[in-house]
């Protein structure tokens, strides 16, 4: 399903964007007082584990940092951070990055077909800062390191093969990882103020051991037409892959992406702005801009993004409201889950199920606000198919 830009430059306010309304093109106005619902209805108050939720769902807590996955030996890693499903048979695999120095890595969290944990274990370690990241269509976890000289690791999300480091892909501030099988390459995000966004094109599809790292190129407008150059020297020394090409795009604080049907999405966390690509139109434009909407956007503090088999974007939030957001493929902007009590963390690493039934997440520091207050959750209810 090829999905709209719903700004195109129009003002837009929250009564229709938060709220499920029709979104209303180059007008303003306010919120209503008393607003409507997003696709899922209205939030309803926090249960046990401090979420709203939208009626028919429910939340369970399946891994905290520092502390044994139940019914496992396995200690669950600090600072939990991007992740992504696989199926494993009838069940499937849930793996999640650590965003600490040094130490970093990812762990893995196996599911039988019921949901219940089988085993837990860890995938990569030793590395820094791991941040976000990507699947492939060849079932490997790329895990990117957010720091100035960072790697992409190719990963086994069973725990079978030794993790791999992918120097073809560049160092630089890794975030998020994106695979299109259709163009045959893999999109990344920057995590600067002036970071690019680049693609990586290997040599032969469903090998990363090399190939050409190239960044999107075009104008200064929020919107036109795009190329792609390739960067001169992808190891980014002595001269920072960003810096390499004169009229590379920036983007303010590159963060998730994800990729459907001809089209890439990422999000920018210094602008709190959702992007769209449409590769095969060689165009991109705005999809959200918290900027433009009047009367209190649905959405700030963009961080990782993840799609759903309706077409539906989950934006989840660094701050802001502590929501995981909703944007539609008609243009309905709204929370679909909220988490009280927990102002000083992030949501992190949402990613569905192989059945589409479950979604799962991490606060990366809780309640306490500390690396080492993480939670991982799952959400199941009837999503929209």
């Amino acid at each position: 399903m090829e999905r709209r830009s719903f700004l195109r430059g129009a003002v837009i306010g929250t009564s229709a964007a938060a709220f499920g309304g029709t979104l209303m093109r180059g007008a303003a106005y306010a919120a209503p007082a008393q607003p409507g619902a997003g696709p899922y209805g209205a939030l309803g108050a926090a249960n046990a584990n401090g979420i709203q939720l939208p009626a028919g769902f429910t939340s369970r807590i399946i891994a905290r940092s520092g502390q044994t996955v139940a019914g496992t030996s396995y200690t669950w890693h600090n600072a939990p951070d991007g992740g992504a499903c696989f199926a494993d048979g009838t069940g499937w695999i849930y793996v999640s990055n650590s965003e600490i120095s040094s130490t970093g890595g990812a762990s893995a969290l196996k599911f039988n077909s019921s949901g219940t944990v089988t085993s837990a274990y860890r995938i990569l370690g030793n590395t820094n800062r791991n941040c976000a990241g990507g699947k492939t269509p060849w079932n490997t976890w790329l895990s990117c390191e957010e720091v100035d000289t960072g790697y992409v690791y190719e990963t086994d999300p069973w725990g079978v093969n030794a993790a791999v480091r992918r120097a073809a892909m560049g160092r630089f501030n890794h975030e998020a990882a994106a695979a299109d099988p259709v163009r045959r390459a893999v999109y990344l995000t920057e995590d600067k103020s002036d970071g690019c966004f680049y693609r990586f094109v290997p040599s032969t599809w469903g090998n990363l051991s090399s190939g050409t790292l190239q960044v999107l190129v075009a104008g200064t407008a929020t919107s036109g037409s795009f190329t792609w150059q390739n960067v001169p020297d992808a190891d980014g020394s002595p001269t920072a892959t960003r810096y390499q090409v004169s009229a590379a795009k920036k983007f303010n604080g590159g963060e998730g992406c994800h990729y459907a049907n001809d089209t890439v999405w990422f999000t920018t966390k210094g602008d709190n702005r959702l992007w769209q690509l449409n590769l095969a139109a060689g165009t991109y434009e705005l999809a959200y801009d918290d900027s433009l909407v009047v009367g209190g956007a649905p959405l700030t503090g963009v961080d990782n993004v993840t799609g759903s088999s309706s077409g539906d974007l989950f934006v989840a939030e660094d701050g802001g409201n502590m929501e995981i957001c909703v944007i539609t493929p008609d243009d309905v902007v709204a929370p679909f889950l909220r988490i009280g009590g927990q102002s000083s963390s992030e949501i992190c690493g949402p990613a569905f199920s192989p059945d589409g039934k479950r979604l799962y997440f991490s606060s990366q520091r809780g309640t306490s606000g500390s690396s080492s207050g993480g939670i991982t959750y799952e959400v199941t209810g009837p999503f929209r198919a």
